[in-house]
Order: structure tokens, then C-alpha cells, then sequence
């Protein structure tokens, strides 16, 4: 009974008050109460500690301006606001996290305002709504010594005035595409932000990828940089590293090795000696470097051949071989160039990129031509090394001779076997890495003259390199380091990576693919703070429904055999029916027998069942996937309510027998 009267009191006018007062004293202590607790699956709101160890590392205050336009419109799709308040609380974690170093600044660029000209100042990019009005969402991180910010405050200046700041950096627009790297493009914005100077990038090549002067003798013009090395200049010191060099020089942040086709000792040596003290390699090799064609010495009538690379002595020492002559060739990853299928060009997207790796993450789709695979040698696993796929085949791929690799269609695909498992088209590699060179440096040699190369005169013998100290030889790693292999390097071509498009009398670079996005986000995450590594590539706060997707994509394979069996039959019938035609003779009309005839006719019967029966499984799909549509949104939507409700009305009959008594 006495239960009965306080549940009367509490559900009483004066009892619902003190209750409201209650929680309002109660959400008012917790909130000043520095603790938190994220109960989100994937914890999308707990920061890596990748994070938290870049935070800790500022040694000066850092403003997060926060640009989003708050007009009060609805021109701004619902979607975006809800991730601008993501944002927002994401950010808020940060400065809980930085001990008083960050400090969050939100603005709000509306037209015309002093918060959309600091927008322009800080580089934020505007955007544009379906209504064709422009809005901004970025983020401005600016690093401030004690004179600016003093400075700053002395002078009044007003948020969002980036006139004092001593290194900035901007994210010219958040995207929700991007949501999964988050956290990781934030915290690489701030560890730049606190870069006194830009690192050094070395790249080690044996093409021209700087470019190259004019060549009157072989009849070449001059070639700028390539293209995907001048987007790295844009933000790295890029130094070129010869490659009969015995040392990477110290202040080298990373290698990028590009085609190191017939490298000397010296150069393997010197990589190896970078590698055992703790540097980081980005290593594009190729058994088939279409864009590096060389003259066949061995057979000079044959004309031009594309080159490989030498890297094998490197590769081995870490366990792993690039099978050399041959090259991928894979059905399910082939392009399709003007209605020709390309099983060597590969479109390496969807589950053959490492989702879950940082800087893969969300690259987008790239391209491959002729690239190579990776394989672990049999019997000499590394110990202490860890080793990742970013990007692999399909199982439906296998290795082929270069002679037909510009073969496509159904001549590409005759005797197709496929291998049966994915193989790594790019690696990374991490851990304490073992020599290559276990008894010290290589005796330097005598460098003869280059041969005869395109009819050009033998160059003569360069000066022979420096050798390497033997008392500064480095037989075991002394640090961590990180290698990402990557099987091609054509996918650096300027040809591949972009189009050249004319917009008001200007060349623009349009990029087909995201080959250059693949290559700048493996340099900055290798040239950025160490602590970047430890980030997590973040779950995504909308969760898609997996078991729909698992339901089209096996429908997808059925539809894709059954096509492929209609394919096979069509080119079966057809080679038949050639055959018959030059057993006529040449000059004579064909005209099938009745056997012919027949097995024409047959074969356009068995067409037409096919592609009733592609249609009806096409339909079966519809309908599974919208099925299974319609269960999910009632078991997502009304089960809960209505479990509240029934557990509602329980309690209210329960309460009611006990006050009946």
C-alpha cells in the first residue's frame, strides 16, 4: 500500500515538478563532470590514441575554426546538417581531450558576412545547395606561438582572423563521403599545423619522372615533371635521390622509389641501410612497365619492349617475390575501354581494396595497367614483420605472358584459368626489417659505359659513386620502419591519371581515377607525425544493411555466369560455324545444311531461354531485396515502440491489480 501512495504522490501536479527539477539539478551536475561515455557501435565518438598522442605533443595553442552556414533555410539537404552536428560533437571531443590547448571557434558564413570572408581567407571552399545557393563546411586549424596570440588578444581581433596565425592549415570541405577518415584527416591537419617546415620527400627513379632536357641526338623534346610528382611538390620538399647512391641522406622523411629498373648494389644498399634505421619506403616496382619501353639488345630487330624492375634482392630479404615476365590478368577487376573488355587494365575498387587501412579507406576507384602481384616466399616467413594487403585481385585471375596482355574480349579470355584466390597487388609492410646485406656493404665496382641505346653514342662512365662506410654498416634494424610495395608504374603515368580538358581558353587536369589521391595519401600518412599510424579508420554512424547487399551481390554472380555461359556458346557456335564456311572454299556463297541449320536454330532457342531466364532472375532479386527491405524497416521502426507499449500496458495492468487489492 505503501508503494501505491508514492507512485499517487510522484504521478501527482506538485510530484511531476519536484521530479522535473530533479533532472534539470541532475543533467547540470553530470554535465560538469569531465567523464563520458560512448555506447555507439564502432565508439565513433572516442577518440584512436593515435589522436589523443598527437594532442599531447602540442607545445602551442591551436584554434579549430569551425566554417558551417546556419541560415535557417532548408536548402541544406538534412543529411548534411546532421553530419555538420557529428562534426561539431567530434570536435568538442578534441578540446576535451587537448587540456586547454584547442580551441573551437564556430563561425557562420552567411552571404555577405565577416565569417564568409575569414571562410575565404582560411581557404574553406564554398559548396552549392540544389537551390543553387552557396553554403561552407571546413575546418581551419591555425597554430599560434605566445607573440601572436598575445598579439591576438591585445589587438581585439575578431574570430576567425587568420592575419596572426603562424601556420594554418584548412580542410576546404568535410564531406560525409569521407566520414569513415574523420578523425584521421583532422588529426593529420593538426600535426601539420605544428610543422615548423615541410618534410622531405627523396624519389629514387630510373625515369624521367622530373623531366628531362632536350635530347637533339634522339630527337626528344623537353618534358616537365610528371604530374603526379608535381602534386607532391604542392606540399612536400621534393628532392630527386640518384640511384647509384650509398646513402639516403638523413633529412629524407620518406623514399618513394619509382621503376627502379637495373639499380647498382650501391642503391639496394643504400635502401636497405634507410630501412634498418627506421625509414619508410613507398616502392612502385613493375615486371611490365608499359610507359618505360627499351630497346631489346638481345634481339634488336624486335623494336622497343616495355623494361621491369630489379628489385628482387630487397624483395626477398623481406620474404616476398614479384613473379618476373608475367603480368595480372583478372575477368572480374577487367576495364572496359569503348565496349572492349581489358582484363590487363585493371578497375581495382570494392572489395579489392583494404577498407578497413587508413589510406585506402575511401580513394576511390584506380587503375592499373599491367601491373604485377606480390607472393610470400615459400618457406621464409620474416619474423618481426607485419604484413598488410591494400590492394588484391580477384580470385578469378591469374598470371599471363605480356604478349597477349593487349588482347581483349574473348581473345583475352580463351584459356582463362584462374588461380583461385586474391593476390596482393600492393603490400605494406611494417615492423624491424632484416638485412639484405647480413655481411656489410657491396665492394664497389667498376661502371662500364652505358651501350648503345636508340642509336644514341655510349655515354661515357659516370664518376664512380662514394662508397659506403663498413664501420657505419647497420646489420640489424635499430627502429620500426614501413614499406608499401606497389606491383605497377604506370598507374604514375600522366596519360592514366588525369585528362586534359579546355575551360575558358585554360587547361584543367581532370583526375579519371584515384591513382593520385592513392599516392598523396600514402606519402603525407608516411611523412606525417608517427602517431598517425596508430589511428583507426572510424566505423561510420550510418550503418548500412549488409544482408541486402549480400543477397544482390550473389544474385549479381549468378547473372554474371549465366552470362558468361551465353558468351562460351556464342563463341563456340560461331567458331563452329566459320570453320564450316572455309571448308566451302574461298569465293563460294555458304549456305547451311539442315544439320547447319539446325544447330543455328538451337542455339537462338537456347538465347532466347537465357535471357528469359536473366529476367525472371532479375525480378526474384527485386523482390528478395524489397522483402527484406520491408522486414528490416518494421523491425527497425515499429518493434520498438511496440515492445514499449505492451511493456506500457503491462505495468499498467499490474499497478492497477495491486491497487485493487
Amino acid at each position: 500500500m505503501a508503494s501505491g501512495n508514492l507512485v499517487k504522490r510522484l504521478m501527482s501536479p506538485a510530484g511531476l515538478a519536484v521530479l522535473f527539477v530533479a533532472l534539470v539539478v541532475l543533467n547540470v551536475v553530470l554535465s560538469a563532470v569531465p567523464a563520458r561515455l560512448d555506447l555507439t557501435a564502432g565508439r565513433v565518438y572516442t577518440l584512436s590514441d593515435g589522436t589523443r598522442q598527437v594532442l599531447a605533443k602540442l607545445d602551442a595553442p591551436v584554434v579549430l575554426r569551425f566554417y558551417y552556414t546556419q541560415s535557417g533555410d532548408t536548402s541544406v539537404p538534412v543529411a548534411l546538417n546532421t553530419f555538420a552536428k557529428r562534426v561539431q560533437d567530434l570536435l568538442a571531443e578534441y578540446v576535451a581531450a587537448s587540456n586547454g590547448r584547442l580551441v573551437l571557434e564556430r563561425l557562420n558564413p552567411e552571404p555577405d558576412s565577416d565569417a564568409e570572408d575569414a571562410a575565404t581567407r582560411d581557404g574553406i571552399d564554398a559548396q552549392v545547395t540544389p537551390n543553387q545557393e552557396k553554403f561552407y563546411l571546413g575546418l581551419a586549424i591555425e597554430r599560434r606561438d605566445a607573440a601572436s596570440a598575445a598579439a591576438a588578444k591585445g589587438s581585439g581581433a575578431a574570430k576567425g582572423d587568420s592575419t596572426k596565425a603562424t601556420h594554418a592549415v584548412a580542410i576546404p570541405v568535410l564531406s560525409p563521403e569521407r566520414e569513415r577518415l574523420l578523425e584521421y584527416d583532422i588529426t593529420r591537419a593538426i600535426a601539420q599545423a605544428m610543422q615548423a617546415q615541410r618534410p622531405v620527400i627523396g624519389v629514387m627513379s630510373a625515369i624521367p619522372v622530373f623531366g628531362r632536357p632536350m635530347e637533339l641526338m634522339l630527337g626528344r623534346l623537353p618534358t616537365g615533371p610528371w604530374i603526379a610528382i608535381q602534386e607532391l611538390q604542392r606540399n612536400f620538399d621534393v628532392r630527386p635521390v640518384p640511384m647509384e647512391s650509398a646513402r639516403i641522406p638523413d633529412e629524407v622523411k620518406v623514399l618513394l622509389v619509382i621503376h627502379p629498373r637495373d639499380i647498382a648494389e650501391a642503391g639496394e644498399y643504400a635502401i636497405d641501410q634507410f630501412l634498418m634505421r627506421g625509414g619508410r619506403l613507398i616502392a612502385f616496382v613493375d615486371p611490365y612497365a608499359y610507359f618505360d619501353q627499351q630497346r631489346n639488345l638481345e634481339n634488336p630487330l624486335a623494336g622497343n619492349t616495355a623494361s621491369e624492375s630489379t628489385f628482387q634482392k630487397l624483395l626477398g630479404a623481406w620474404g616476398y617475390t614479384m613473379p618476373t615476365g608475367k603480368i595480372v590478368a583478372d575477368l572480374t577487376l577487367a576495364s572496359n575501354q569503348n565496349g572492349r573488355t581489358m582484363p590487363t587494365l585493371l578497375n581495382v575498387q570494392g572489395d579489392a581494396l583494404n577498407k578497413d587501412d587508413l589510406v585506402i579507406g575511401q580513394v576511390g576507384a584506380l587503375t592499373l595497367p599491367f601491373p604485377g602481384w606480390f607472393a610470400p616466399v615459400e618457406g621464409k616467413a620474416v619474423a618481426g614483420l607485419t604484413a598488410t594487403p591494400l590492394l588484391r585481385t580477384s580470385s578469378n585471375s591469374m598470371l599471363i605472358d605480356p604478349i597477349i596482355a593487349t588482347l581483349t574480349g574473348a581473345d583475352a579470355a580463351r584459356g582463362f584459368q584462374p588461380s583461385g584466390k586474391a593476390h596482393a597487388l600492393a603490400l605494406r609492410l611494417s615492423g624491424r626489417f632484416p638485412t639484405a646485406f647480413p655481411d656489410g656493404p657491396p665492394k664497389s665496382e667498376a661502371i662500364t659505359p652505358v651501350p648503345l641505346r636508340d642509336g644514341a653514342p655510349a655515354d661515357p662512365a659516370p664518376p664512380l659513386p662514394t662508397p659506403a662506410d663498413p664501420a657505419a654498416h647497420l646489420g640489424k634494424a635499430t627502429a620500426d620502419a614501413q614499406v608499401v610495395l606497389v606491383a605497377d608504374i604506370d598507374m604514375l603515368a600522366d596519360g592514366v591519371v588525369v585528362q586534359i580538358q579546355e575551360s575558358f581558353g585554360q587547361q584543367v587536369r581532370v583526375p579519371i581515377n584515384g591513382n593520385l589521391d592513392f599516392l598523396q595519401s600514402l606519402v603525407e600518412a608516411f611523412a606525417g607525425d608517427t602517431a598517425l599510424g596508430a589511428l583507426r579508420s572510424r566505423a561510420a554512424f550510418s550503418r548500412p544493411l549488409t544482408v541486402p547487399l549480400e543477397i544482390a551481390e550473389r544474385a549479381q554472380q549468378e547473372y554474371l555466369g549465366a552470362i558468361k555461359e551465353l558468351e562460351d556458346d556464342l563463341i563456340q557456335t560461331q567458331d563452329r560455324l566459320q570453320k564450316l564456311q572455309r571448308a566451302r572454299g574461298p569465293g563460294s556463297v555458304f549456305t547451311p545444311s539442315a544439320e547447319q541449320q539446325a544447330e543455328i536454330d538451337a542455339f537462338q532457342r537456347k538465347s532466347t531461354e537465357t535471357k528469359a531466364q536473366l529476367k525472371e532472375l532479375r525480378r526474384t532479386l527485386r523482390l528478395e531485396t524489397d522483402r527484406l527491405e520491408l522486414v528490416t524497416k518494421v523491425v527497425n521502426i515499429a518493434l520498438m515502440p511496440t515492445i514499449v507499449a505492451f511493456a506500457g500496458l503491462g505495468l499498467f495492468a499490474i499497478r492497477r491489480r495491486r491497487l485493487g487489492r
